[in-house]
C-alpha cells in the first residue's frame, strides 16, 4: 500500500479530477481519458511510452447493486490502462482511481502482446512499401519497383508463430496490388507475406511460398457505381425510395446511457474491446421491476481459415481479443447505416500519444416495424371477428471493420420481452493468388480469375450474465425434444404419438459443456429455480434459441483449437467471478494457446457447482463459409441470429396491453352487419395501385 501511495503522489502532481458521469457504467469521457493519460505521463516522465488501452474498469457487481438497489455510495470511478514502454518487454498494465487521480495498481506483464489498434494497422503499409526486400519480391511478382505506391496490405496479427513466439510485437502483411487508388485490391493478391516488427517499424522476415505466382493481369474486380456502370451500362432504376417516418418522434427515452422502452430498462455501454455492452436489463411487469440480465456482450470471436498450406495456418483472427470490436467500429451515417429517426452515441478512446479521440455515431439507436406481434380471426363470421397487433422493435447497433470483413451487430428488443441478436457479415473475402493452371482444391474456391478465397468459419462467443428475478440464484439446463420413451401400443403411448421436452439441469461445470443438436431442436434454459410460475408450475426462465452453431472444424490440439478454448463447445456455464470476461484471456495477440488461461482456467476440472447460484453462460455460435463467386467482389450480407425468449416468466402474453392496429369483437361485427372495419390509427398505409384487380374475390 505504501508503494502505491508513492506512485499516486508521483503521478498526480497538480492535476484535477475530471467530472464524473451520474451512472457508474457510463464509458470514460474524453476528459476522463485525458486525466488518466496525464497521470500516466507524469508517472513515466522521461520514459518513451505508447498508449494501447485506456478504458473504464467497470465496478464490481456487488458495488454496482449496492449503489443501484440499496442507495449505497457511487462506486469508485476507475480507468484500466495498458501501455508499452520502450526497452521494457511485455506490457505495463494498471488501474487509476479517477476520483483521486491515484494509480492503485501497476504491474509489468511479460510474455504477452497487447491488442492492435487502428494506428498500428495504418503504420504497417508504409513500412512494407519502403522495405528493399519487399520491393524485390514485388518485382518478382510482376509489380514494377516504381509502383510501390500501388502496393497495399491487410495487416493481421500473426496469430502465433513459433519462430518468434511473443518476444516481438508482430503483424503479418497480406499483400495486394491496385492499378490505381480506386481499385479493390482483393482481386490482385500477391503470393508472399512480410512479417513486420511493430515497435521497430521494420520488416524482419518474408515468408515466400515454394511455388511462385505472378500478380493477375486481369482487370480489377471493382464495385463502386462508376465501375458498375462501366460493366453493365447503368445502375438499376426500378427501386422506389422507402422512407421510415415517426411524425410524433420516437417511443424510447434516454437518460444519459440508460434506455427506457416498452417496459424494458437497461444501460448501453461501449468499450474498446466488446463494443456494445448491455447491462442492468430489467422489465417493468405491470409495476414490478423484474431484473433479467446483469450484463450481455460479445466477448470473443475467431475466424479460422481452412487451408493447411503454410503460412495460411496463421490466418485465424480472434478479432475481438486481437483488434477490438470497439477500436474497429465505424462512424455511422444517417439514412445509410441506420434508417429512420435515429439517436446516436459516440465512443471515446485514447490514441498512441495519450490524446482522446472520438468516434462519432459509434452506436445507432432506432425503432423499426417488426411485422405482426399477434393476430387471430374467427372463421365463423367470414373473419370479421379479428384482432391484429403489430410489433415494434428497438434496435441498438454498431458496425465494425476487421480488415476485409464488416461485422454488423444488431441488438433487438421485442415488445414481448424477447432479446434478439442479429449479426450480418459483409465486406470482402480474404483472397490469395491462384496460378493460371492451378486448382483451388478442397480448401477454397476460385471466385474470379487468379483469385482463391479460402474456406473459413466465423465463430462468436456470447457472454450472458443472468440475474433472472433477482439474486436468489440462477441455474441452466439444456432442453431436447424427445419422443415418448414408451413403445407404440403401450398404455402410456397407445398411438405412438407422444413427445415431450426433456430438460437436463446442469449441476456442475462439466455437465454444461454441451453442443447444439439439430435432431432434438436443442435449446438452453436460464432459470430461477426459486420463482415458480403459478399456472405452469415451472421456474421463471429465459430460453436461448440458437440454431446456427457449427462445430469448430480445426482438430483438437491445433493452434486454432488451443487459442480458442471456448469454440469447441456450444455452451459453457461457470460460476460468476469478477474479471471472467474474455474466454481467450486478456492479452490475446501472439498467445500460443498453451497454458491455463481464459475458459480453460475457468472450467478447471469441471467439478464446480453451478446450480442455483450466480452463473455466467458462454455461447458459441456462427457460420461455416464456403465462398462462391456471388460473394465477390463485395459480399451481400450473410445473416445469423439468436433469441433470448421469456418462458414461464410472465403470467400471460405480456403484450395484451399494446394498442392493436385493428380489433373487432363478435358482437361488434354483428352490429356492423359483418362489414369489414378499417385498421385504426393508420393514416400512412395505402393501396399500391389505384384500384384492386377485378379478379380479386371476397368471401361471402
Amino acid at each position: 500500500m505504501e508503494r502505491l501511495q508513492q506512485i499516486a503522489s508521483q503521478a498526480t502532481g497538480s492535476l484535477s479530477p475530471p467530472p464524473r458521469p451520474d451512472h457508474p457504467l457510463d464509458p470514460l469521457s474524453s476528459a476522463e481519458i485525458k486525466a488518466a493519460t496525464d497521470v500516466i505521463k507524469n508517472k513515466y516522465a522521461g520514459h518513451k511510452i505508447n498508449f494501447n488501452t485506456v478504458t473504464l474498469r467497470e465496478p464490481t457487481k456487488k458495488a454496482f447493486l449496492e449503489w443501484k438497489d440499496k442507495n449505497g455510495p457511487l462506486p469508485p470511478r476507475l480507468a484500466y490502462f495498458v501501455i508499452l514502454e520502450d526497452g521494457v518487454s511485455g506490457v505495463q498494465e494498471g488501474v487509476i482511481d479517477l476520483g483521486s487521480l491515484a494509480i492503485t495498481s501497476l504491474k509489468n506483464i511479460v510474455g504477452v502482446q497487447p491488442i492492435l489498434t487502428v494506428e498500428d494497422l495504418c503504420s504497417t503499409e508504409s513500412v512494407i512499401r519502403n522495405d528493399p526486400k519487399v520491393i524485390e519480391q514485388c518485382v518478382l511478382s510482376g509489380v514494377p519497383a516504381n509502383e510501390m505506391h500501388n502496393i497495399y496490405c491487410d495487416p493481421w496479427t500473426i496469430g502465433y508463430d513459433e519462430r518468434w513466439g511473443s518476444s516481438k510485437r508482430l503483424q503479418q502483411a497480406l499483400m495486394y496490388y491496385r492499378s490505381n487508388e480506386d481499385d479493390s485490391q482483393y482481386s490482385h493478391p500477391l503470393d508472399f507475406c512480410p512479417i513486420v516488427d511493430m515497435e521497430k517499424q521494420e520488416v524482419i522476415y518474408i515468408d515466400i511460398p515454394n511455388r511462385r505466382r505472378k500478380v493477375s493481369k486481369h482487370k480489377h474486380a471493382n464495385f463502386y457505381p462508376k465501375d458498375v456502370k462501366e460493366k453493365y451500362g447503368k445502375m438499376r432504376d426500378d427501386a422506389k425510395p422507402i422512407n421510415i417516418t415517426q411524425p410524433e418522434g420516437v417511443s424510447f427515452k434516454m437518460d444519459g446511457n440508460v434506455m427506457n422502452w416498452s417496459n424494458f430498462k437497461f444501460h448501453i455501454g461501449f468499450n474498446y474491446r466488446e463494443g456494445i455492452v448491455l447491462s442492468d436489463i430489467s422489465y417493468n411487469d405491470h409495476g414490478k421491476e423484474r431484473p433479467i440480465f446483469h450484463r450481455i456482450s460479445l466477448s470473443e470471436m475467431i475466424v479460422p481459415y481452412g487451408s493447411p498450406d503454410f503460412p495460411h495456418q496463421r490466418k485465424h483472427a480472434l478479432d475481438i481479443g486481437e483488434y477490438g470490436a470497439g477500436y474497429m467500429t465505424n462512424p455511422l451515417s444517417l439514412g445509410c447505416d441506420c434508417k429512420g429517426v435515429i439517436h446516436y452515441l459516440n465512443a471515446c478512446f485514447s490514441d498512441r500519444s495519450g490524446d482522446p479521440i472520438t468516434i462519432k455515431n459509434a452506436v445507432c439507436i432506432h425503432e423499426e416495424d417488426d411485422g405482426l406481434l399477434y393476430k387471430h380471426s374467427d372463421f365463423r363470421d367470414s373473419f370479421s371477428t379479428s384482432i391484429v397487433t403489430r410489433s415494434t422493435k428497438l434496435v441498438i447497433s454498431q458496425v465494425f471493420t476487421a480488415a476485409n470483413y464488416e461485422y454488423c451487430i444488431y441488438w433487438n428488443f421485442i415488445q414481448d420481452g424477447t432479446i434478439k441478436l442479429d449479426i450480418r457479415l459483409t465486406g470482402i473475402l480474404n483472397t490469395y493468388v491462384l496460378g493460371d493452371d492451378e486448382d483451388a482444391g478442397p480448401w477454397g474456391t476460385q471466385v474470379y480469375p487468379n483469385v482463391n478465397a479460402h474456406n473459413h468459419q466465423h465463430m462468436f462467443s456470447l457472454r450472458i450474465h443472468p440475474r433472472l428475478d433477482g439474486d436468489q440464484g440462477n441455474s441452466a439446463a439444456m432442453v431436447d425434444a424427445q419422443p415418448s420413451p414408451f413403445p407404440l401400443g403401450s398404455p402410456e403411448n397407445m398411438y405412438g404419438n407422444g413427445f415431450y421436452a426433456k430438460k437436463t439441469t446442469f449441476k456442475t461445470v462439466s455437465d454444461s459443456l454441451t453442443n447444439y443438436e439439430s435432431s432434438t431442436g436443442r435449446s438452453w434454459d436460464i432459470f430461477n429455480p426459486n420463482v415458480i410460475h403459478p399456472y405452469s408450475g415451472k421456474p421463471s426462465s429465459y430460453k436461448l434459441v440458437s440454431t446456427m452453431c457449427p462445430p469448430l472444424l480445426a482438430k483438437p490440439g491445433s493452434l486454432v483449437y488451443k487459442r480458442a478454448p471456448w469454440a469447441s463447445k456450444t455452451i459453457q456455464v461457470i460460476p460468476y467471478q469478477e474479471d471472467r470476461l474474455y474466454p481467450s484471456g486478456v492479452h490475446v495477440p501472439q498467445w500460443s494457446g498453451d497454458g491455463i488461461r481464459g475458459m480453460r482456467e475457468w472450467i478447471g476440472d469441471g467439478s464446480e457447482k453451478i446450480e442455483n447460484t450466480d452463473i455466467l453462460m458462454f455461447h458459441t455460435f456462427g457460420i461455416t463459409h464456403f465462398p462462391a463467386p456471388e460473394d465477390f467482389p463485395v459480399m451481400p450480407v450473410e445473416p445469423m441470429s439468436l433469441l433470448l425468449r421469456p418462458r414461464n416468466f410472465f403470467l400471460e402474453n405480456p403484450t395484451l396491453d399494446i394498442v392493436p392496429s385493428h380489433a373487432t369483437t363478435t358482437s361488434e361485427a354483428v352490429k356492423a352487419g359483418n362489414a369489414q372495419h378499417k385498421a385504426s390509427g393508420d393514416g400512412v398505409s395505402r393501396l399500391a395501385f389505384e384500384s384492386s384487380p377485378s379478379s380479386c374475390c371476397s368471401r361471402k
